[in-house]
């Protein structure tokens, strides 16, 4: 759908904002989420006072030109239309991170491999999402590509050496790249945040500490 998960949503917020980007390409905007979040997230919240002098640089690809609107073209740098391995191969610019949201089970198996392959040379990280519990159709909204092609599991990735995986109630979702230690080092920190926090709690209830 041009739409995603939204219980995913501060999982992916978490990743991107942690590493803090400024190239980031959209792969599959469809309805635009992740560009309008990046923008709001990674823009509006670094101190500025400018209102709409977006710094960073946001681009996407969507192989299907209906879902474009004139919202989308303010919130992407640059808009590609078409087949993401093709455009993929062309690209002269090297991000920081790319999003494959909900994306990638769009791909049979052989051709998302090829899609990921050709997107090492052209990006730090790779952050993908993928349904944990795939239903099977073949059009949405008169788009043939909204089809889906194949079930992705962990084990599909593990050619990458340098990856990190969140599971979800409804998502799978995995980081590959450049900046693995540092989400996991964010996570391991949340971690220890939330167990002192749970510590805390309980000593306040028993009245040990104030």
């Amino acid at each position: 759908m041009p739409t995603s998960n939204y219980q995913q949503i501060p999982t992916i917020l978490d990743i991107v904002t942690a590493i803090k980007p400024n190239k980031i390409l959209d792969i599959g905007i469809g309805f635009g989420k992740y560009g309008f979040l990046l923008r709001e997230y990674l823009e509006l919240w670094d101190g500025r006072e400018a209102y709409n002098d977006f710094k960073r640089q946001i681009d996407g690809i969507e192989i299907f030109p209906d879902y474009i609107t004139s919202m989308h073209k303010y919130l992407y740098n640059t808009i590609y239309i078409g087949d993401a391995i093709e455009i993929s191969s062309k690209l002269s610019c090297v991000y920081d991170i790319v999003l494959l949201i909900d994306c990638l089970e769009h791909f049979s198996h052989e051709d998302g491999m090829l899609l990921l392959s050709k997107l090492k040379n052209k990006t730090k990280n790779i952050l993908v999402a993928v349904p944990k519990n795939m239903w099977w159709r073949k059009t949405l909204f008169k788009n043939e590509h909204e089809a889906h092609r194949f079930q992705w599991e962990k084990d599909h990735f593990v050619g990458y050496k340098d990856r990190f995986f969140v599971d979800t109630d409804r998502s799978l979702i995995i980081l590959l790249g450049d900046d693995v230690k540092t989400i996991e080092r964010y996570y391991r920190n949340q971690k220890i945040t939330k167990i002192k926090s749970t510590i805390k709690a309980m000593l306040r209830k028993l009245r040990l500490i104030k």
